[in-house]
């Protein structure tokens, strides 16, 4: 590419850049568990992000999954290492032996979090 082919490419890329993070938002989540599990039985917990900006820019940084108040799953991302899309989920067993809160939160590494998605787990039996 010749110099002058470069520099008037330079105006798109950066017009290109511009829109895609204003397009951007801060990454969320929601959680499908089951409501009610026997004691001591396990719970399929899937968590599902949602963040428009996927490139080596701007991405998911992180995903965290707790049980009250307390990380079962994580998982970290990076430029060279992004969530497969803008819209991801990621599955989480857990044995349940009491009443559970499950929290998951995504950040962006721009925008950061909608906050996080808590749902309650019921033990009965």
């Amino acid at each position: 590419m010749q110099r002058r082919e470069f520099l008037l490419s330079l105006p798109f890329f950066f017009l290109t850049l511009h829109a895609g993070v204003a397009l951007a938002n801060k990454a969320s989540t929601s959680i499908e568990a089951p409501q009610v599990v026997p004691k001591g039985s396990e719970a399929v917990i899937r968590v599902t992000v949602t963040h428009k900006g996927n490139s080596f820019l701007h991405y998911t940084k992180s995903l965290q999954v707790g049980a009250n108040k307390k990380e079962i799953a994580r998982w970290d991302f990076s430029a060279n290492e992004r969530p497969e899309s803008e819209i991801f989920t990621r599955e989480v067993k857990l044995t349940v032996l009491e009443d559970t809160e499950i929290m998951a939160e995504a950040h962006c590494n721009i925008h950061g979090s909608t906050g996080p998605a808590t749902v309650k787990i019921a033990v009965r039996g």
